[in-house]
């Protein structure tokens, strides 16, 4: 057994372990309790885990974990517990997987492996956020059986072809990285969503009405796409969900002119999106969800669909926005409704 396999049984453990840590140690210690797997002279550092009390402990809290994870919102409490948890418990897989070797490399292979570990569990607690938007459980049960699937797979790759196993781990990471960015805006979206629809009894008695009025930036960034200097009618706070050129879960103003009744204008917070919406002959709706009421908007010839999301104490003025938007498709005269 070379270095290059026991740096890649430590790494690996880490990154499993941000997935799912108590998993990880049983499935680990039963295999080698119940001779699945026979440790070489280079992993006899890792006997520890067949002991009855590690196996115990670690499927308590597993059986434990089956079940809150695959229940909404739970999921994600059970995961804020585990923030520290899991990294530390995979730096300290790592650490035991090289054993005697220098106190230096231990502390710098248990810091990677903790910051390892860290980020796995960073993807699956935001991904779990993303999805605890919806009310059904069934995506939650999916998203879990499958981390748990991954988990096992990956244990037997690892005993099989450790190198190949952690750059498989390695790739699944970068990717995930990648697209770091989307999940965290989605992330910060559903948790101001869920903490406004918390405090929707005392957001719902406030009277708001449809208003030409809007912040700085989205005056600016409207500024630069108001080339004919058009009155704007009302100015409506609202966060993207879809339609082209318009990336999720951005922050922003849709605003409507009075010159222009066909088309309407999006500038997000940051001024960096600006785009214009061209939406003749078309249709708007109101489609109420858990955590926010959607607004859809398509062209005439439905090439062409737009969604923004508000949070449910906007909802009645949401109502005064569809009809408003619907009103001037149609070419009927508008008028700003206050509640």
């Amino acid at each position: 057994m070379n270095s290059f396999d026991l740096l890649s049984v430590a790494f690996g453990l880490a990154l499993l372990s941000g997935l799912n840590l108590y998993l990880t140690v049983f499935a680990s210690g039963l295999a080698i309790r119940l001779h699945w797997v026979a440790l070489g002279p280079d992993f006899q550092q890792l006997a520890f885990l067949g002991d009855n009390w590690i196996l115990g402990v670690s499927g308590l809290f597993f059986a434990l974990e089956f079940f809150a994870d695959k229940i909404p919102w739970v999921d994600t409490f059970w995961d804020t517990l585990h923030t520290v948890i899991r990294p530390l418990g995979g730096a300290l897989l790592a650490t035991r997987v090289l054993g005697d070797a220098s106190p230096v490399l231990l502390v710098i292979a248990g810091l990677m492996a903790g910051t390892m570990s860290l980020a796995t569990h960073s993807v699956k607690a935001g991904t779990r956020i993303v999805a605890n938007g919806s009310p059904e459980p069934f995506t939650n049960i999916g998203l879990s059986l499958a981390e748990d699937a991954l988990v096992l797979g990956g244990l037997s790759l690892l005993h099989l072809h450790p190198v190949l196993a952690l750059a498989l781990f390695l790739l699944l990471l970068f990717a995930a990285m990648v697209f770091a960015p989307r999940l965290f805006r989605a992330v910060k979206v559903k948790l101001w969503l869920a903490f406004r629809k918390l405090n929707l009894p005392a957001l719902g008695g406030s009277e708001e009405a449809l208003s030409e009025q809007m912040s700085g930036r989205a005056a600016e960034g409207f500024a630069e796409l108001n080339v004919l200097r058009e009155t704007v009618l009302w100015a409506a706070p609202c966060i993207t969900r879809k339609g082209p050129r318009l990336p999720a879960n951005h922050f922003g103003t849709l605003i409507a002119t009075v010159e222009e009744t066909q088309r309407l204008y999006f500038v997000s917070d940051s001024g960096k999106i600006r785009e214009t919406l061209e939406l003749g002959g078309g249709s708007a709706e109101r489609v109420p969800g858990f955590l926010l009421d959607e607004l859809r908007l398509l062209d005439g010839e439905k090439k062409r669909h737009y969604s923004f999301a508000f949070d449910r104490s906007r909802s009645r003025l949401l109502e005064d926005l569809v009809r408003s938007i619907s009103q001037r498709l149609a070419n009927e005269t508008t008028e700003v409704v206050r509640l």
